[in-house]
């Protein structure tokens, strides 16, 4: 396995001044008076996650700014950004106030990232030859990746697999930064709200409960940090598809006892291993497609267009897609959106497992161009990583092929274009992510073949480049945290007048 340590995304940002921090051990929320812990209303909710966007995309930011910025008062901005901060989301940048104005609201502040001690989301890309580890912040920037080959393993033992290596990952790179959780992505029919995969062609998945699998299997994972207790986020869960812990509401399949400020399921207490308590099933686990996974990244670390509306082609193993309007991704009944995998493609005549001919994934998947690559005599195995190391080593009949595969996906697109004329199409595609070229021939074909969109910037590969795929398994997390901060990462404080 091949790791990267710090491979972080953008530029690093200066140290920040000690404090704050996420909740820890037997630091419970503050109460009303008694019971549980209120979690505020929707309003309060709405208002922290507005001030929290507001950071993503300003800061390090005033007080002061951001009230201006997401049309709250000034006492509401203070006292939101209060609230994050106690939930270690937020830190003051006092380091970076010039002066000259008085008062407290003039102190910017940033999200607290992972690279000064502050939480981060695990990430996992559940793919058919192999997954993908990553370590994100709050910003989406990768701050550490693995590589898992599958190597054959037998898909029904893949999920005691990745847990195993997941955990071994988490061990070595979490360094005593608090765990919000982890997000995982994949191809197929995945229904987020129940944690399952209700159909997984490639993978020979039916109704498999991945989430809690995951969960379970990296119950118990130890970090080589040394000193205080980091603490293992949870969100709150559905139907077991998420297990709360760090004091966290639980998912509704069993409740949980406070154990030194975390929350444990009822078969039994959690253990402090080397500085994390983990409940018996595990850190929190959310998953999604890989479409709207990606699609999710853009609209919330990606180009403004993404927010407005967007399309998401992903062509791998599996071929999917995802729509996004107006900041949401759209999930259909059953969370079924997305199959594109039988959509026609204009002047294919592939044959496809269906019957039909001229289907987008028996024409433009990495199997159908690995299996036609080696048809050639162009690379001995059936890979697309060969396919693109030959045509990067200068072999002209790789590079041809890639120009077919790139110009098929974009006759595909120029459908998508046409039905549903998005601001920004994204396009995931091995080849056109690492040479711009095979993006143009993307673009020339879907711009030919589409009776309404004559631009090709709509036209874009991921802006997370070659990292796409950890950082969409993260923000399968991350996206519920931005919506509801204070629903997800921790028990909200609880005012009123607001």
């Amino acid at each position: 396995m091949a790791t990267t340590p710090h491979g972080a995304q953008g530029a690093g940002h200066a140290p920040e001044r000690a404090g704050g921090g996420v909740r820890g051990a037997g630091e419970g929320p503050r109460s009303t008076g008694g019971g549980r812990p209120k979690t505020g209303d929707g309003r309060r909710e709405a208002n922290a996650a507005a001030v929290l966007r507001a950071v993503l995309d300003h800061g390090p930011v005033s007080r002061g700014a951001i009230a201006r910025l997401s049309g709250l008062s000034p006492a509401a901005v203070s006292r939101q950004a209060t609230d994050l901060a106690r939930l270690g989301l937020l830190r003051e940048r006092p380091d970076l106030w010039e002066g000259g104005t008085v008062g407290r609201p003039q102190i910017p502040v940033d999200l607290h990232l992972g690279e000064d001690g502050g939480p981060v989301a695990g990430g996992v890309h559940v793919g058919v030859p192999g997954s993908t580890f990553g370590l994100v912040d709050l910003r989406g920037r990768v701050l550490a990746r693995r590589a898992l080959p599958h190597d054959g393993t037998d898909p029904r033992e893949l999920p005691a697999r990745i847990a195993r290596a997941l955990g071994a990952f988490l061990a070595d790179h979490t360094e005593g930064r608090p765990l919000l959780g982890i997000g995982a992505a994949l191809g197929g029919w995945v229904d987020p709200s129940s944690g399952v995969v209700v159909r997984h062609d490639a993978l020979g998945w039916q109704g498999r409960s991945l989430a809690a699998e995951l969960g379970a299997g990296i119950a118990g994972f130890t970090t080589r940090a040394s000193g205080s207790a980091a603490g293992l986020g949870g969100f709150t869960g559905r139907s077991g598809s998420a297990v709360g812990l760090d004091g966290f509401t639980a998912g509704t399949s069993g409740g949980g006892a406070r154990l030194g400020g975390f929350t444990a399921g009822t078969s039994g207490g959690g253990a402090r291993l080397d500085g994390f308590t983990a409940g018996p099933c595990g850190p929190a686990v959310r998953i999604d497609n890989h479409a709207r996974a990606i699609a999710q990244s853009e609209i919330l670390f990606g180009r403004p267009a993404a927010r407005r509306s967007l399309v998401h082609l992903f062509v791998g193993t599996v071929v999917d897609a995802a729509v996004g309007i107006a900041g949401v991704v759209h999930q259909g009944p059953g969370s079924a959106a997305g199959d594109v995998s039988h959509l026609p493609v204009p002047e294919s005549t592939a044959p496809c497992r269906c019957g039909r001919s001229g289907c987008l994934e028996a024409t433009a998947s990495d199997t159908a161009l690995g299996q036609e690559a080696r048809r050639r005599g162009i690379v001995p195995e059936p890979d697309v990583f060969l396919v693109v190391d030959a045509a990067a080593a200068g072999d002209r009949r790789a590079d041809l092929l890639l120009r077919e595969r790139a110009r098929a996906v974009g006759r595909a697109a120029a459908l998508l274009l046409d039905v549903l004329n998005p601001d920004l199409l994204v396009v995931t595609e091995y080849a056109s992510g690492l040479e711009p070229a095979y993006l143009d021939e993307i673009r020339g074909a879907a711009l030919a073949f589409s009776h309404g969109c004559d631009d090709p910037e709509r036209i874009v590969s991921p802006h997370a480049g070659p990292a796409v795929l950890p950082v969409a398994a993260g923000t399968v997390l991350l996206s519920t945290l931005f919506k509801s901060p204070f629903g997800h990462a921790g028990p909200s404080p609880t005012r009123s007048g607001e």
